[in-house]
């Protein structure tokens, strides 16, 4: 990238290098990957669009290739969800409202989930027959308890709780056995013996909680290319207070604070060969990025779907990702998750006998059907807000920025969703998230050590920015990546590392008045 007395030339000077890597983005985004080997499976890791007539391909081909132009938005830009995009008034509520051409009829179901969405589930037995069955142990009483006005999750600060972060807990497989169901896919992670998958730090009356999580961080200071001093703390986690005992030693931490909600519905109706498209794991074109898919055997067919939801895209679908929450962070069971106990271990009994909140006269589950389904359709139609300030100079100046910066390499501007989508309100819309859904190697800084599925210790999936810049309007804070450690944009971009390692240091050798260029186009989406 060219400098001038070691820092990179002003956004004004760089068009025709500009032009350049936007040619090689859209050799990257069109590459072949072959085959991947799965086991006994040959599974083709690129595939074709089945949904498109040849004339919708050429006009989809054409529509999401990478922009060369910054002088002015490309059309349709502020409408980043397509359709759906909520234009309405942007206050604490822009990300709770439902996809702009919702039918009438979906509107009610919209509005039947997001009451199941912000319910108090209680302990069992209650006189709320229809809301019993919380945790034994839990991590929040409510899903809008950690998603917080569909907003993104914080880690505790001040007086704040845990309540919306937690510790994802595994061990490596020991034996022959977990060796070959982890490679299979039919398993993405072990559990803890005794404190399983995840840390609860809540717990019904009578139920010990497992214990607390301890943060400590340590200041960092980076010298950008200007002389500006940044401070980045760097996170330590551990458990304290332990209620059934040590863990193993070899026992994996993951924090996590959950994601914003708007716009799960569109993502899940990328066609799979568009998102494979961009993944290049051997690095073929010698680029520094590696995107790899993240493949997850469906228990019930036993056939390997992409992920593309959660931090390590750990979940195929809003309903598997729902189904989760419910059973790891709530307790409650479900048809896809339908473990009454939630997240029990052998070796914690009063958690074992407890009892549940089966209603037989509702079903066999604890939140049986038609409670997931609601709650699935109204997380997967909570609508993006349209974008803000898209003509502004400084916010194209930015945008054409991130693009010299090899941002796009992951952060994959705009899709076209499927015809064939169930919801005809996400069906062939023209969207920008802003991610290729792909697993990308972060660097040792970001590493949370733990291998779940495809997706190693330093690998994350890229995540999806539309909103990004509404996180202090919705959700009171500016703390970002996945656990929460940034306390601003430029903090989250210095963090990067791995195959960001080069965009990062690009940033960080930016002159100032670039950089706020770069976070201004990040605020408007």
């Amino acid at each position: 990238m060219p400098k001038r007395n070691g820092r990179v030339k002003t956004a004004t000077v760089l068009t025709a290098r500009r032009v350049c890597a936007v040619a090689l983005l859209v050799t990257v985004f069109g590459s072949a990957v072959g085959w991947a080997q799965i086991g006994t499976e040959l599974l083709p890791s690129r595939q074709v669009r089945n949904d498109l007539s040849e004339a919708d391909r050429l006009r989809v081909k054409r529509v999401t290739q990478p922009t060369a132009d910054f002088s002015a938005p490309e059309p349709f830009e502020a409408m980043s969800a397509g359709a759906t995009t909520s234009r309405k008034k942007i206050n604490r509520d822009a990300f709770s409202h439902f996809s702009s051409n919702l039918s009438f009829a979906d509107q009610e179901r919209f509005k039947l989930g997001n009451a199941l969405f912000r319910k108090l589930w209680v302990t069992s037995p209650a006189s709320t027959a229809a809301s019993d069955g919380l945790g034994p142990l839990f991590n929040a009483r409510a899903c809008q308890s950690c998603h917080i006005k569909d907003g993104r999750g914080h880690p505790p600060e001040g007086d704040r709780d845990a309540t919306s972060m937690f510790l994802r807990l595994a061990v490596p497989p020991r034996t022959a056995e977990q060796r070959a169901a982890h490679e299979d896919r039919s398993v993405l992670l072990f559990p803890e013996p005794a404190y399983g998958t995840q840390f609860q730090d809540l717990a019904i009356p009578g139920v010990p909680s497992e214990g607390r999580m301890v943060i400590e961080y340590a200041e960092e200071h980076v010298t950008l290319g200007d002389g500006t001093i940044v401070s980045l703390r760097r996170p330590s986690y551990s458990v304290a207070d332990l209620a059934y005992g040590p863990m193993r030693d070899d026992v994996q931490f993951s924090p996590r604070v959950a994601p914003q909600m708007p716009g799960l519905g569109l993502i899940e109706q990328i066609a799979t060969a568009d998102i494979l498209s961009g993944a290049d794991p051997d690095d073929a074109n010698g680029d520094g990025i590696s995107g790899r898919p993240s493949w997850l055997r469906d228990a019930g067919s036993g056939q390997l779907l992409l992920g593309r939801f959660g931090w390590k895209a750990s979940n195929p679908s809003v309903k598997a990702q729902s189904a989760g929450a419910f059973a790891g962070d709530i307790g409650i069971s479900n048809p896809l998750v339908p473990v009454h106990h939630g997240d029990c271990t052998a070796a914690q009994t009063a958690c074992l006998e407890a009892a549940t909140g089966v209603q037989t006269s509702l079903g066999d589950t604890e939140a049986p059907d038609p409670v997931l389904g609601l709650v699935t359709f109204y997380s997967q139609n909570l609508a993006v807000p349209a974008r803000r300030n898209v003509g502004d100079p400084k916010v194209l100046s930015g945008k054409q920025i991130f693009y010299a910066l090899g941002c796009v390499s992951c952060h994959r501007p705009k899709y076209v969703t499927s015809r064939q989508a169930p919801g005809k309100a996400l069906r062939f819309q023209l969207i920008w998230p802003y991610s290729d859904f792909l697993l990308h190697d972060m660097g040792k800084g970001l590493a949370d050590g733990m291998t779940a599925g495809d997706a190693s210790g330093k690998e994350w999936r890229t995540p999806p920015l539309w909103g990004i810049g509404l996180t202090q309007t919705v959700s009171g804070h500016t703390f970002f990546l996945h656990d929460g450690r940034a306390r601003n944009l430029t903090e989250a971009i210095l963090w990067h590392g791995g195959e960001a390692q080069s965009a990062r240091d690009g940033f960080a050798n930016l002159e100032a008045v670039d950089r706020l260029a770069l976070i201004a186009f990040l605020e408007s989406l």
